[in-house]
């Protein structure tokens, strides 16, 4: 059931594409059409509540069409004026167009996060659909509204219309799709995919955008106390000016729902203002907090009956810089809690450049937002000298970028430091190795602590591990040494160095016992240590040395003995000496080694042997010599002549 649940998706996106389009598309319609409803019922209902309306329920619709085209940023044009002069109305209530924003990034953001059980369509479909089904039902309003009282002018709904519509859906896309960063569009340069292909590169990305998004943040907020102060000590005169907009409730409810619709608007007006910047009241007078010049063209509202006093500021005045300065702050404290964490296992710090690196990009986009806020809280309310109205956007984002980068760098560097005062030696790195790269520990905490503990101890065995090693593979090699004189030439000898190290020295199979004593040892015995168990990968290990190189005959009289053997028979030696015959048991790799040796003298053997004719050499102890001339065979062959008895205790043994 869960397959088919999970795969179902997929195949409905197949089968059912169009369907999946149009839905996207009337989202983006539906999506549309709940904004302009919401605006049409707010105007229907102010219309309604007034006591003598000068107009039809025809124009309080085609103001409604006005105002949802002003929300998205449209500039309208009044043509009904005092002078008779169509006058340009382009002062977006901000409050206004966030219904719009968010309506459209819903929709694309719920077209890519169906139900159970339908299909979605590929981001770029999603947004592009979305976007276009907005902008139809959008096109038959601006044509419903035109020459109407308040009408759109044709290029603000190219721009910046369906600039803002275009972006709302494309966020709403990059929320379904869980926020990622990257990757670049396929023309993008090499360089830029291979470095945002890197995780180093998205955490920077993440830091500067949560950075540049809380300062710009801290700045609307501290614009926003600026104008709450400002309201609050000019009380008497926006009180009065309130009174005088509208003698009825209806229309005072008319002037409340315009006035908190402009408060987003006064928030960045504060901004700029404490930035240094400030505003523009007119073409002809700036309102700063070191003096407010000109003569203003301020029409009567409650929201500009706060303006300071004509002239120089004072320190009241000069108090809205707190502002930046807590921007700044802001972008410095976002950026060091990424660079330098405080608390819990923590992350590699990083380096000075990199922290005023990222403090400094994180001020460019703080400064990027200042500015298009900026932009958008200002514009015309008439003409001649009410043409410019609200702070100018340039100047607003040069002196946001100026105080992020010179108070928000050196804060940053200094917390940085300030978090990092704390290391102690158990947090430094565990060797000289470490400390030679750089390598900085996460944190002081019990669990690390041990961890690292843990690492010096496996290193350390490591080391003495290879030193055992080492000594094992000496001493193996000079066992083997001791074994093999005289049988360099030898075929067939096992020259690996582990066995010996780990089980003592092994038999080794000879065409003539040169020493023989050596060989005939006891195989138990410790000659040479053998390697440390868990040693690192330094430690040289047969994968197969468990591996018996006895006989099988030899392991079975090993596995069950009887006792000393008999001795074999006395057999009389034969007139012609008969050649040796080779052992069917030998092992494989075993070669004629040619004509006999001459005979030499014999060598005494071990304890309770007895020496051989001569030119024979003593057997493994409990054994009688062959006849002369002969000599042993390797374990496992007849020593003697054919008719000879049971095998000797050298096979046994």
């Amino acid at each position: 059931m869960t397959q088919v649940t999970e795969r179902s998706p997929s195949l409905s996106a197949e089968q059912a594409g169009p369907a999946v389009l149009v839905a996207a598309a009337l989202r983006g319609a539906v999506a549309a059409g709940l904004g302009l409803g919401s605006v049409a019922v707010l105007v229907a209902a102010v219309w309604i509540s007034s006591p003598a309306p000068d107009s039809g329920p025809g124009e309080a619709f085609h103001a409604a069409a006005g105002l949802w085209l002003l929300a998205h940023g449209a500039e309208l044009v009044r043509t009904e004026t005092l002078t008779g002069a169509p006058a340009p109305m382009g002062v977006v209530p901000l409050l206004l167009a966030a219904l719009p924003v968010w309506l459209v990034h819903r929709a694309a953001r719920d077209v890519l996060e169906p139900e159970e059980g339908r299909a979605a369509p590929t981001p770029g479909r999603a947004f592009a659909l979305v976007t276009a089904g907005y902008l139809l039902v959008g096109g038959v309003v601006a044509l419903y509204a035109r020459g109407a009282s308040l009408s759109a002018r044709p290029l603000s709904l190219l721009f910046p219309a369906v600039l803002v519509v275009a972006g709302a859906a494309a966020a709403g896309v990059w929320t379904a799709c869980g926020h990622p960063v990257g990757p670049p569009p396929s023309w993008a340069p090499v360089r830029l995919h291979e470095a945002m292909a890197r995780t180093r590169f998205v955490r920077r990305a993440e830091a500067v955008g949560r950075s540049a998004a809380a300062g710009t943040a801290v700045l609307l907020g501290g614009g926003a106390l600026v104008v709450a102060a400002a309201l609050v000590w000019h009380g008497g005169p926006v009180q009065e000016s309130f009174l005088r907009l509208a003698d009825d409730w209806g229309g005072r409810v008319a002037v409340l729902l315009l006035a908190l619709g402009l408060v987003p608007n006064a928030a960045v007006w504060g901004a700029a203002y404490g930035l240094g910047p400030g505003f523009a009241l007119g073409t002809a007078s700036t309102v700063t907090p070191l003096a407010f010049t000109g003569h203003p063209a301020v029409p009567d509202f409650p929201l500009l009956a706060a303006m300071p006093a004509q002239g120089p500021g004072a320190p009241p005045n000069w108090a809205a810089g707190a502002v930046p300065v807590a921007a700044a702050l802001t972008v410095a404290w976002f950026t060091v809690r990424r660079a330098a964490p405080a608390h819990g296992v923590r992350e590699e710090a990083w380096s000075p450049w990199e922290t005023a690196l990222t403090t400094a990009l994180a001020a460019v986009g703080c400064g990027i937002g200042a500015a298009l806020l900026a932009a958008a809280a200002g514009g015309p309310l008439g003409t001649h000298a009410l043409a410019d109205f609200g702070p100018v956007w340039w100047l607003t984002g040069a002196a946001t970028l100026a105080w992020t980068v010179v108070l928000g760098v050196p804060a940053a560097l200094l917390l940085r430091a300030w978090r990092l005062r704390g290391r102690t030696k158990d947090e430094q790195p565990a060797d000289a190795a470490d400390r030679a790269e750089g390598v900085k520990t996460r944190s002081a905490k019990k669990a690390p602590g041990e961890a690292k503990k843990a690492r010096g101890e496996a290193k350390k065995a490591r080391r003495e591990a290879k030193k055992a090693s080492g000594e094992a593979k000496k001493a193996a090699a000079e066992a083997k040494k001791a074994v093999a004189e005289g049988a360099e030439n030898a075929p067939g000898a096992d020259d690996k160095a582990s066995g010996p190290a780990e089980k003592g020295a092994r038999r080794r199979w000879w065409p003539w016992s040169g020493s023989r004593a050596t060989e005939e040892q006891d195989p138990r015995s410790d000659e040479a240590p053998a390697p440390a168990s868990g040693g690192g990968p330094d430690v040289d290990v047969e994968a197969y040395d468990f591996l018996p190189t006895d006989p099988w005959h030899a392991r079975t009289a090993d596995a069950h003995p009887s006792g000393p053997p008999e001795p074999p028979p006395a057999t009389a030696a034969p007139d012609t000496e008969p050649e040796p015959e080779k052992s069917e048991e030998a092992e494989p790799g075993t070669l004629d080694t040619g004509p006999e040796p001459e005979p030499q003298a014999s060598e005494p053997g071990p304890p309770g042997t007895e020496p051989g004719p001569p030119g024979t050499e003593p057997g493994p102890p409990g054994t009688e010599p062959g006849p002369p001339g002969t000599e042993p065979g390797p374990p496992g062959t007849d020593s003697g002549p054919p008719d000879t008895g049971p095998a000797s205790p050298a096979a046994t043994a």
